[in-house]
């Protein structure tokens, strides 16, 4: 079977911009939820090509097109990083809290003068001119 190719829409992901859930091509309707489609060569090629906006050329690509070794990877790596996912049975280490710091642990402020001094209150204002 070399003259075929296994074919499929990219996951939706919209911060990556894999936005198609379906595409018709050739007659043939592909869906994003039921994966791989095996598909003739001249096919594949096409959807190679195929953008997630087709009036956009630096958009990102719409399908993944495989060989079956190529698909079988593929697949395998995606099961990998689906089981990242840490479930309540696994053996988890105790992760430590941080504690806040509020203003009540901060130290107090020196206490500030209300009133200035009488000598410099003197120095800073201006004097008034008197009429004549």
């Amino acid at each position: 079977m070399t003259d075929t190719l296994l074919v499929r829409l990219k996951p939706y992901d919209p911060r990556r911009g894999h936005v198609l859930r379906r595409y018709t091509y050739a007659g043939i309707k592909f869906q994003e939820e039921r994966g791989w489609y095996r598909v003739e060569r001249p096919v594949a090629e096409y959807l190679r090509a195929v953008r997630e906006v087709p009036s956009d050329r630096y958009a990102p690509l719409a399908f993944d097109v495989c060989t079956e070794a190529e698909a079988k990877a593929l697949d395998a790596n995606e099961s990998e990083v689906a089981k990242v996912k840490r479930s309540a049975t696994d053996e988890l280490k105790v992760v430590p809290a941080r504690a806040a710091v509020t203003t009540e642990d901060l130290p107090p402020k020196p206490a500030t003068p209300t009133q200035p001094a009488k000598d410099d209150d003197a120095a800073s204002k201006r004097g008034k001119r008197e009429r004549e």
